[in-house]
């Protein structure tokens, strides 16, 4: 964004360096091409005196010593015409080759001829009536090559051209300068919000320079940062409370189970059983709610080999002899990622539990690791019964449950439970639905190249 906003300041002020430069360019390649014109104007003034001597006379010789003089000095091209535009007196210049000798000859002097680019102006050609008692009898003409002319526009094209880069680098310093000082409350206010979307509830903005309508930003950012934290505090607080006082007669109740159970006839066992499951369920979704309640922000994201957290979990699962048979697939080498291990180790359980309790007994488990085409992640894929197409994405919906599984016990809350715990992380749970059957979970985590880099 600093730079577009940059260009945009940057433009308009190019925009009218180059408007400037080149009305200067124009100014100055005409003072130069009317400077040189006068020059030979004043020559031409001092000359005329003796052509008109010269025609006077009927003497081409008089005028021809000052011609020749002229020459030699300036290398300035002189001739004289009579006053019928002939010929009369010359020193290396053709006449027939200058038509502004016949509007000399008229009684007007010529005009120097305007040129804006230097590669137009060839020569400098000037034109003087010769008048005698208010009557013209000839004309004076010289013609210049106007190198040093050009070389003079070259020169000052050049220097223009120079002076326009430095004020261009000076006007990119400028914009760039001016972008970021309009832009410093908003990375500022960027960083905040990043900081808090990791957990950071007191971060805050300092107050920085910037005009006065982002500063007022800062301020509201602040003030509603302040909000932000007392609620989530009492809503901490709540939560805290609420643990305490739904854990006490929860515990008193399974309490209660137990001990009924060994008073119980045996025609009720199978009551007291679904009583007992039920009040299991319900310490279940208390933990559940609890978690997410907490926002899911367990610890702080470090590098983890995901063949190692795939491995020990696994192994644990087994020792804690699950029934059912789990089959890892990892590349020889390490996985790295960056993620909270605890976060990335409940997650990984909790899709287990899933793929267990939903399918039939006796399919195994397909655990891999590898470096998917988002990022290292871990796939946990069973071969159970799976979901219609159209309920793939309700599945990480907290309390949601399917239609078709609504006789196995759950809360709904895993898959919910799952996806939060990565997306703190910055990762991603990815469910899809393999073309044989089953389901297909993709745990997703960063890649701590990322962070190394």
């Amino acid at each position: 964004m600093r730079s577009r906003l940059a260009a945009l300041l940057f433009v308009p002020i190019a925009l009218v360096l180059l408007l400037l430069g080149v009305l200067y360019a124009g100014t100055v390649t005409r003072a130069q091409q009317q400077e040189a014109f006068l020059d030979r104007a004043r020559d031409a003034n001092y000359l005329v005196i003796s052509a008109r001597q010269a025609i006077l006379a009927d003497d081409p010789d008089i005028v021809a010593v000052d011609l020749e003089r002229y020459a030699e000095v300036y290398g300035v091209g002189t001739a004289v015409v009579d006053q019928a535009g002939e010929e009369f007196a010359a020193v290396d210049l053709d006449v027939a080759d200058v038509p502004e000798r016949e509007v000399a000859v008229a009684g007007r002097a010529s005009e120097p001829r305007q040129s804006f680019w230097p590669w137009e102006v060839d020569r400098i050609v000037l034109a003087e009536p010769v008048f005698h008692g208010g009557d013209v009898v000839g004309a004076l003409v010289t013609s210049s090559d106007a190198s040093a002319v050009r070389r003079s526009m070259w020169n000052s094209w050049g220097l223009l051209l120079a002076a326009g880069a430095v004020l261009a680098m000076v006007a990119v310093v400028i914009a760039d300068r001016t972008a970021g000082w309009v832009l410093r409350p908003v990375r500022a206010v960027d960083r905040a919000m990043t900081n808090m979307g990791g957990g950071r509830l007191d971060e805050r903005i300092p107050p920085s320079a910037g005009p006065p309508e982002l500063r007022q930003i800062i301020e509201r950012f602040n003030d509603m940062a302040e909000r932000v934290e007392h609620l989530m505090h009492r809503q901490q607080e709540f939560v805290a409370n609420a643990s305490h006082e739904l854990r006490n007669p929860l515990n008193a109740l399974m309490l209660r189970v137990e001990a009924l159970a060994l008073t119980v006839p045996s025609e009720h066992a199978d009551d007291v059983e679904h009583v007992r499951a039920e009040a299991l369920r319900m310490a279940q979704i208390l933990d559940s709610l609890l978690l997410l309640a907490d926002g899911v922000t367990l610890g702080s994201a470090q590098p983890v080999d995901l063949v190692d957290v795939a491995g020990r979990r696994v192994e644990a699962r087994r020792a804690a002899g699950i029934g059912r048979e789990i089959r890892v697939t990892a590349p020889d080498e390490e996985v790295w990622a960056t993620v909270d291990p605890t976060a990335l180790e409940t997650a990984f359980d909790t899709v287990v539990d899933n793929a267990v309790k939903f399918a039939p007994a006796g399919t195994p488990l397909d655990v891999a690791v590898r470096e998917g085409t988002d990022g290292p992640e871990i796939v946990v894929r069973d071969h159970g019964p799976g979901v219609p197409a159209d309920e793939l994405d309700h599945l990480t919906e907290r309390f949601w449950r399917s239609p078709g599984h609504s006789a196995v016990t759950g809360s709904g809350l895993g898959l919910a439970i799952a996806s939060e715990l990565l997306a703190a992380g910055g990762g991603a749970l990815r469910l899809e639905l393999p073309d044989d059957g089953g389901l297909r979970v993709r745990l997703q985590v960063r890649p701590w190249q990322e962070e190394a880099s």
